[in-house]
């Protein structure tokens, strides 16, 4: 099975650069709605961590707005696969309108705010607000949030003075081969660093 493969590879991944001497690294794998409907998705993935020995709270497993139409089935599958130690986010969150309803029902962890949105935060007032609307909720909620799609400094320095958990994009490296991120982690590391630590020097 396609999906299996992709999880035991990801999961090894982790492990693997564990034992390069890496810190500890969170990996993310997306779920698809037919995935979720699977009868034994609780069982595979929990075999994948046994067999791969990586600890379940550096996989998180990521869904879409859009399949969280079915609470019912959702809200039993998302509580199992939590059962298991993993995270669960909500990728692109913001573009699936649906019903926000789920956000209490769902043991979700992290909402990643879609790069449309992130992308036009300095020169459209409507998705500057709806990122302020999604961080103050996510703040009420107690969920972490990933902003996607960063690329310029300013969209950077807006997200960090809004107190965004995390952030993520081209700004900081462009998608890289694992063993380029392993060849390379300190040097990465040291420019986000440097990066984040001009933004908080421009404010003081």
């Amino acid at each position: 099975m396609f999906f299996v493969s992709v999880l035991e590879t990801a999961c090894k991944q982790v492990k693997s650069w564990e034992a390069a001497g890496l810190p500890p690294i969170k990996v993310a794998v997306n779920l698809s709605l037919g995935q979720l409907f699977q009868q034994n998705l609780v069982e595979i993935i929990h075999n994948v961590l046994e067999k791969t020995q990586l600890e379940p709270k550096y996989l998180q497993l990521e869904i879409t707005e859009s399949m969280t139409i079915n609470i019912d089935h959702m809200t039993t599958i998302l509580h199992k696969l939590k059962a298991l130690g993993v995270t669960i986010a909500v990728d692109d969150f913001g573009t699936g309108y649906s019903s926000l309803s789920y956000l209490k029902d769902f043991p979700i962890d992290c909402l990643k705010i879609d790069r449309s949105f992130v992308q036009k935060i300095q020169s459209n007032s409507t998705d500057k607000a709806l990122v302020d609307m999604i961080l103050s909720m996510a703040k009420h909620l107690q969920l972490k949030v990933v902003a996607e799609g960063i690329e310029e400094i300013e969209q950077l320095s807006y997200l960090v003075a809004s107190q965004c958990d995390t952030i993520q994009g081209f700004l900081f490296s462009k998608p890289i081969s694992p063993r380029t991120l392993q060849e390379n982690y300190q040097m990465l590391h040291n420019d986000a660093k440097y990066i984040l630590d001009s933004i908080t020097a421009s404010k003081v």
